[in-house]
């Protein structure tokens, strides 16, 4: 299968990326983190506060606020016991996070290299287990990292950065190339967190989607044929700091001259499973993504501005919600069947979609500066039940804040109908979103690299959705499980050269019953 096919069928038939054999081996599954073996290890502060108040800084932080950074993005968070009903006899246990991740996986991991008083300087993984620190490699690499980023950044003004990697195996289990999505998705999702607890921390921070892929992963010590950097995102205290200077891009070392500066990384890791499967479709598209030579013409083209029109539903004016983050995170729940339908004002959806676009602004490599609308992403509902709103299908306009209707009814049977199987009850949900992209996810500007770039993008709109959501004390739950062809014709997409990426059914829910407890100390 060469790679367009292979995107091809990941979009549009996800059932023939995935062997009609495959047999998930529940017994021989990987652990959710990574865990190194015969390493320097720090240990982090366990005292973390319950809730994350908004800061002001101008100075670096210290470890222990690193550790409240970590634990709130990616830590261990919750212990959950899940109780048997219908179909099922057996309860099961997991640790979950703050962020959504497909099947409770969370096939991501973190690096970090620091620059802060209480810690050599050096390159670290974040042991999500244990939450503590291993320690990679001791040194200054400003120099090395600064053109692995291709001279577009003054890393010495920052105090750290964050690598967001993936590793294939921890998800393939279950997904199969499918997984390819998933990965996609979820680094997005982490990436969103990230953002919003450094930004309650006063760090400010740059994403940057365009590296040289392999001086990276040697400077990691890990291998891309098991795992590979999405993002790599410095934080410093300088808001005025140079993110994304790009005039000496076309001088920027090669991956092969970078690696040759640092001696190999050999460390050893536990996964835990004993068979691992191969994956040759994921390490064939990792492939493809790499760069080894980073132009200074990556920036895309702006996305045209949609005119809202007459027939535009303005949404009532509503002000920046005023919740407790930490409270948010802790609600965060992915109700599946446990929807019920309440009824929901506009004033509700008005502060769901407002709070939503207002806080998906970020600073990345794409535009060279902070994002702004219209964003590549972009959202469309089907509402039900909503007061002083029709049923109907809409398209939101951020800059605007109003609805453009698609098309009006009650659309909840044909929604369930394009389920590929029954992940929720429709008919229990007033509203529910699609997250929209271009539909060649920008190959012709990023190459292959462009769909996880897409998918990642996704992810952080979503992830802004499902806080929005959880603030507003309601559930959220994202399904790729869809067929996309229907609802790319539903929401009338083909003609605007878009595709429907993901679904998130939004409402209030019953809890499922099962037995959870905070990990917090």
């Amino acid at each position: 299968m060469n790679l367009d096919e292979f995107l091809h069928k990941l979009h549009y038939e996800t059932d023939k990326v995935t062997p009609p054999d495959w047999v998930v081996n529940w017994d021989d599954a990987p652990l959710p983190y990574k865990l190194y073996q015969g390493l320097p290890v720090v240990e982090l502060s366990a005292d973390i506060p319950f809730h994350l108040e908004q800061k002001e800084r101008n100075s670096k932080p210290n470890l222990k606020e690193i550790s409240h950074f970590l634990w709130y993005t990616f830590g261990l968070t919750q212990f959950s016991d899940s109780m048997p009903f219908a179909g099922h006899t057996e309860a099961w246990t997991t640790c979950r996070r703050f962020v959504p991740s497909g099947g409770a996986l969370y096939p991501n991991e973190l690096y970090l290299y620091l620059k802060i008083e209480d810690l050599p300087e050096g390159i670290y993984h974040y042991d999500a287990a244990h939450h503590r620190l291993v320690c990679l490699r001791e040194g200054n690499f400003d120099s090395y990292l600064k053109r692995a980023l291709g001279n577009r950044c003054d890393i010495s003004s920052s105090f750290g950065t964050v690598f967001i990697s993936t590793f294939f195996w921890k998800n393939f289990f279950k997904y199969h190339n499918f997984s390819y999505r998933l990965q996609g998705l979820d680094s997005g999702f982490v990436t969103g967190q990230l953002l919003e607890v450094g930004k309650r921390l006063g760090f400010e921070s740059g994403v940057y989607y365009h590296f040289l892929d392999r001086a990276i992963q040697h400077l990691l010590g890990i291998t891309d044929i098991e795992e590979s950097v999405y993002a790599v995102i410095p934080l410093s205290v300088y808001r005025e700091m140079n993110w994304f200077q790009s005039h000496d891009a076309e001088k920027s070392s090669t991956a092969e001259k970078l690696c040759s500066e640092l001696e190999p990384l050999k460390p050893k890791h536990y996964v835990r499973s004993k068979e691992i499967r191969e994956y040759p479709m994921l390490i064939k598209m990792n492939e493809a993504c790499m760069m080894d030579a980073i132009s200074s013409h990556l920036q895309m083209k702006e996305e045209k501005k949609e005119e809202s029109g007459s027939s535009c539903i303005r949404l009532p004016r509503v002000h920046p919600l005023s919740y407790d983050f930490s409270s948010a995170c802790r609600r965060r729940y992915s109700p599946g069947m446990d929807f019920v339908l309440k009824p929901i004002n506009q004033e509700t959806l008005s502060a769901l979609l407002f709070e939503t676009i207002s806080t998906s602004s970020y600073r990345n490599d794409l535009d060279h500066a902070f994002q702004k609308p219209p964003y590549r992403v972009s959202i469309n509902c089907c509402t039900y039940n909503i007061e002083g709103l029709p049923n109907g299908a809409y398209t939101y306009h951020g800059s605007t804040h109003a609805l453009k209707p698609i098309q009006s009814g009650d659309f909840r049977s044909a929604l369930q109908d394009g389920l590929l199987s029954d992940f929720v009850n429709m008919a229990q949900i007033p509203l529910s979103f699609n997250i929209i992209g271009d539909n060649a996810h920008y190959k012709s500007s990023y190459g292959y690299r462009g769909h996880r770039i897409q998918h990642m993008e996704a992810g952080i709109l979503s992830y802004h959705l499902l806080l929005a959501a959880s603030a507003l004390n309601m559930g959220g739950h994202p399904i790729l499980g869809f067929d996309v062809h229907l609802y790319d014709e539903f929401y009338k997409l083909n003609e605007k050269g878009k595709t429907s990426l993901l679904q998130i059914p939004i409402g209030h829910f019953r809890p499922h019953p099962r037995l959870q407890g905070s990990l917090h100390n």
